[in-house]
């Protein structure tokens, strides 16, 4: 039997080719990706807002302002004057107002009440962005695979953290109290931050596709990748101190540097008892364990960046050589910061470049692990 000749090319185009190729998924994965990315970032810009607005919220003293913790109704503020005056009663009958600030007419009293409402009511939108965006991205099932219980976990923590809120504010309520407890302000921040972190790492890995991810990992450097994981939970432990001083508003009790009050060391280190209050309520304790792990870390953080320079891949050096920038930064606005009592300008502008130096630390970090291959002719 003859067999009819067929061209090397007789197949492209062909009906039986048509039938048989693939649908063109790569696109629409690679669509959805950005998309879930724009959306965490949009999260990331909500939260990072959030810290620096509760930052505000705790150097205003307002954070006790409100002392009912109501998820839903609460969204609504006092709409006449007979509900401010009612607001303005129930902060009348805690300590922060009998101790701080008696006295305070109802005027006074609604600027520390917005600033308070504004923090829960940020809360409540971050909630409502993600609770929505994740819906959306579900019900359309275009959410990765593997990334539905990472995108869950977010919602989780971000529940947890509306809790810890309360039980923060909680601590101010109870009698001899005229803040809330400097040891749940650290927890309640770090949390921020863990959720923070979580959200860049997601934004940097969607920045990518999976197959690019695959691939270079094969380039991970390890050591690299080890050593500014250390450097990042450093950051976060100082985050956590940070909280501490601010907490007790430590920070402007003693503006000279490099000593304190003209010692290294300071004598009422250990007045208070027991021992372990110290930590937690003892001004002095509290910002030299700060100020001393601060050179701690910026001694590691010179170690890490000269780890870094070394890395073959110019996009990783470049990351390491921005966070060692603005870590240097962070750290001469620290001093700054304590040399002039900590007024609330420089303590925001402090605490707004953690979170800066924080996240260049989790984007050196996943350059490390995933780098960014140049191609031969860089």
């Amino acid at each position: 039997m003859s067999q009819k000749k067929r061209s090397i090319f007789e197949d492209v185009g062909s009906p039986a080719a048509e039938r048989v190729a693939p649908a063109p998924a790569a696109p629409a994965r690679s669509r959805a990706r950005a998309q879930i990315r724009a959306w965490l970032m949009a999260l990331f810009a909500l939260v990072a807002v959030m810290i620096v607005v509760g930052g505000m919220t705790r150097l205003t003293d307002s954070g006790l302002s409100i002392t009912e913790w109501r998820p839903v109704t609460g969204a609504i503020p006092p709409m006449s004057e007979a509900m401010w005056l009612d607001e303005f009663e129930k902060y009348r009958q805690i300590d922060q107002y009998a101790l701080v600030n008696r006295g305070m007419t109802l005027e006074e009293f609604k600027i520390i009440y917005w600033w308070e409402w504004g923090h829960r009511q940020l809360g409540r939108l971050i909630g409502l962005v993600w609770g929505l965006g994740f819906a959306f991205f579900w019900l359309t099932k275009r959410i990765p695979s593997g990334w539905t219980p990472r995108l869950l976990t977010l919602g989780a923590l971000g529940g947890v953290q509306g809790a810890i809120g309360w039980w923060m504010v909680a601590s101010g309520l109870t009698e001899g109290m005229v803040a809330v407890a400097s040891y749940r302000l650290a927890v309640h921040l770090g949390l921020a931050f863990v959720i923070l972190g979580m959200i860049a790492w997601y934004v940097f890995a969607l920045g990518r596709s999976e197959a690019d991810l695959m691939q270079t990992r094969r380039a991970r450097e390890g050591r690299l990748f080890s050593m500014s994981t250390g450097l990042m939970h450093f950051a976060f432990l100082q985050i956590l101190l940070g909280a501490l001083v601010a907490g007790i508003r430590a920070g402007a009790g003693y503006t000279d540097w490099p000593f304190m009050h003209g010692v290294f060391i300071p004598p009422e280190l250990f007045d208070m008892t027991p021992l372990w209050v110290n930590f937690f309520e003892n001004p002095a304790t509290t910002q030299f364990i700060h100020r001393k792990a601060g050179y701690l870390l910026a001694v590691f953080g010179v170690v890490v960046w000269l780890r870094g320079r070394r890395s073959p891949h110019p996009a990783t050096r470049a990351a390491f050589n921005a966070m060692f920038a603005v870590m240097a930064a962070q750290m001469a606005l620290g001093i700054a910061t304590v040399m002039h009592g900590a007024p609330w300008q420089l303590a925001i502008a402090h605490q707004g470049t953690a979170i800066v130096l924080f996240v260049l630390i989790i984007r050196a970090r996943h350059l490390a692990q995933y780098p960014r291959m140049a191609s031969l002719r860089g």
